[in-house]
């Protein structure tokens, strides 16, 4: 390979993985080590550390996870460390006081889950899961009084945490200045050339680095990411604040949650969450500056995360129920499905023609015109719709009487809602028709629908669907 497209590939994989982050030590570290790896076509060890305090991964650990599956798509190896030995003594991380230790069988059950979670980010072919006892709970005592001695009391108080207890007369317990060693043994026992954390693990990062330094190995590359703020959009993402969105959540409420973020907390989750392109990003950034409605994007953002972790299919019926829930106020559970064979429905809407969509679509009287349905959709059909049999039909009977449908009509209460996809088809547009008092009057609806949802006022709602369509 050329130096010149060495030189390429290098700043085109550091400006990939920098994205969101806050930290980078040092640049030219890595710089030196991509270029090792391109010219000799090895992979590099990349490593991020979780300890199993609880059983749950939240999109807030995924901040790590998303950035381990960039190097991994530029050929690296993922090392994803359980900290299950370092969790029984506890991370002292952001504590005002000594926390207390995780039993054994604590940790074992909530790591249980961690592999399947992990895998619905990381590619399996490129990851390796290890334990931390298996090593931790090897090492000679003699082997820990070397590595303790590259640290002094003086070096360990330059932490934020302990430094502030120090000062505040607040107890440190031993065993806390043990953690930092520790998971930077990690490190030197993996010989790790890369290693990723959160923001406020920083000092942790930095011991791991300091201990292969003195143990005359090449020193890893830190990386820190930002945390993500949780749904309050304050405070830390923590399943104990309640402010989290677990990858395991339902497609739905993943959905929703996500969707309740603040237009300004968008864009942090779109670079920490998001695998679109540097360049998608500016682009969709550059919308927004022109009007684009913050919601669309927010539902982009919605719907990827949650195809991620579930499916498409999933995404696109949490898609649905956010919008019939929210967005028209209507609750799925609220809506009536009924069944309607051909020669009933054919009462109801009646073909008169098809035609081109054309650019201004909207019904053919110019009253309220729907959102505009693009001309590839041909053909779109002009139709008669027989609202009062639809409103008193035995099945569904949505008024008492020819006159109650009548007035309902008149008063602009009965609205019929069709679903068509776009260019792309990976989710349903909608388009709304209001029926009109004249009962000749015809309208324009895109392509042969084969069920619709009815809405008479605000609480009479049914999903009307041709059986055997």
């Amino acid at each position: 390979m050329a130096k010149k497209e060495i030189e390429s590939k290098i700043r085109e994989q550091i400006d990939a993985v920098k994205r969101g982050s806050i930290e980078l030590i040092k640049e030219e570290e890595l710089y030196e080590k991509l270029s090792y790896s391109l010219a000799n076509n090895i992979p590099l060890k990349i490593k991020a550390g979780f300890d199993p305090t609880s059983p749950d991964i939240h999109l807030g650990h995924t901040v790590l996870l998303n950035k381990l599956r960039t190097f991994q798509e530029y050929g690296h190896t993922v090392f994803f460390i359980i900290g299950d030995f370092t969790a029984m003594i506890g991370d002292p991380t952001g504590k005002s006081e000594t926390r207390k230790p995780l039993s054994r069988e604590d940790v074992l059950r909530n790591s249980k889950d961690y592999r399947s979670q992990a895998f619905k980010v990381l590619k399996p072919e490129q990851t390796i899961i290890l334990f931390n006892s298996w090593w931790l709970s090897n090492i000679k005592l003699d082997e820990f009084i070397k590595i303790s001695s590259n640290y002094t009391v003086r070096r360990m108080l330059e932490k934020d945490d302990f430094e502030k207890r120090f000062e505040d007369n607040r107890p440190i317990a031993m065993h806390e200045f043990i953690y930092p060693l520790l998971q930077g043994f990690d490190s030197l026992f993996l010989e790790s050339d890369i290693e990723i954390g959160g923001n406020d693990q920083k000092f942790n990062l930095i011991v791991g680095r300091e201990l292969m330094k003195s143990s005359g190995l090449t020193p890893q590359v830190i990386m820190t990411m930002p945390l993500l703020e949780g749904l309050d959009g304050k405070n830390k993402m923590s399943k104990s604040l309640g402010n989290h969105i677990g990858v395991s959540d339902e497609p739905n409420e993943m959905y929703g949650k996500i969707m309740s973020i603040s237009d300004e907390m968008m864009f942090k989750y779109y670079e920490l969450l998001s695998f679109i392109s540097n360049k998608e990003l500016t682009e969709l950034k550059a919308e927004l500056d022109k009007g684009l409605n913050p919601i669309n994007a927010k539902k982009r953002l919605a719907a990827e995360i949650v195809e991620r972790y579930w499916d498409k299919t999933a995404a696109e019926r949490a898609v649905k129920y956010f919008e019939d829930k929210y967005q028209k106020k209507v609750n799925p559970k609220d809506i009536t499905v009924i069944e309607l064979e051909t020669g009933d429905w054919r009462k109801i809407i009646e073909n008169e023609s098809a035609v081109s969509c054309p650019a201004d679509f909207g019904n053919i009287s110019g009253e309220s015109a729907s959102p505009e349905i693009p001309s590839h959709l041909a053909p779109c059909y002009i139709v008669k719709i027989n609202g009062i049999y639809l409103l008193t039909h035995d099945k569904i009977k949505a008024v008492s009487s020819n006159s109650d449908a009548k007035r309902h009509i008149e008063e602009g209460a009965v609205k019929l809602y069709f679903n068509y996809y776009d260019a792309d088809a990976s989710e349903p547009k909608e388009i709304e028709i209001k029926l009109r008092k004249d009962s000749a009057a015809s309208y324009l609806i895109p392509q042969n629908p084969n069920e619709f949802i009815l809405k008479v006022g605000k609480k009479k709602i049914y999903k009307i669907i041709k059986k055997n369509p």
